[in-house]
């Protein structure tokens, strides 16, 4: 039997979700992480990793199933795409934009819905993965419009989740990751993967126990909504 934090990491095979659970294990936590595809071969041998495609509702529940006699101290649903290249509503396909909002807002939002029951009362935190672009204040010039509306969205969808963990008594957050250094990032990005992962985890501690719905960035700024 281990007292060691447990945390389920939606979306973790590459990027800040799997520099999330790098951190996460060297501190000593016990980590079960998601995976669509082939799970990462340099990954922290103590993780276990799960296979689930959060679009499809047959993995998400065979996944809860599964994890259903466990009990998590964080759920992270991290997973997320950037969407066509282009970032142009009228070059845009509708099955791009379904695609695009599906990934991004819809399956996250069901994913936390449906895995919060496995967080611990009081002490548990549900968090998602959105950007400080999804703010109308924060990006007032609409950078990246179509990501960015699929995260204001998700920030909507995942404000809808606030009546369910506020009778479970747990902490729900929406985390801007920063500028990051990945597929998505690029290479002129300001942060590591380790920095701004580093930061994610330590809002996890900071947040634990205190209830409501908080939108941050991996700093800890409060960010406007």
């Amino acid at each position: 039997m281990t007292d060691s934090k447990q945390a389920l990491i939606i979306g973790a095979s590459r990027g800040i979700g799997l520099g999330v659970v790098e951190v996460l294990a060297k501190r000593g936590w016990q980590v079960t992480a998601t995976a669509r595809g082939a799970v990462p071969a340099k990954g922290p041998t103590s993780v276990e990793w799960v296979t689930l495609d959060i679009n499809k509702q047959e993995d998400r529940k065979a996944v809860k199933d599964a994890l259903s006699a466990r009990r998590f101290d964080l759920v992270f649903v991290n997973a997320g795409v950037f969407g066509p290249d282009h970032q142009d509503l009228h070059q845009a396909s509708d099955e791009e934009m379904l695609q695009l909002f599906l990934t991004n807002t819809i399956s996250p939002v069901r994913t936390a819905a449906e895995f919060l029951p496995l967080l611990n009362h009081r002490t548990g935190v549900l968090a998602l993965m959105t950007s400080e672009l999804s703010s109308l204040n924060e990006n007032d010039v609409a950078t990246y419009p179509l990501y960015s509306a699929s995260k204001a969205a998700l920030n909507m969808l995942s404000r809808g989740l606030q009546d369910a963990t506020e009778k479970q008594e747990v902490t729900l957050l929406s985390v801007h990751p920063g500028w990051v250094k990945t597929d998505m990032g690029g290479e002129n990005a300001t942060l590591t993967v380790e920095e701004s992962a580093t930061g994610i985890v330590d809002r996890f501690d900071a947040f634990r126990s205190k209830g409501g719905h908080h939108f941050v960035d991996y700093s800890g700024r409060i960010l406007r909504w």
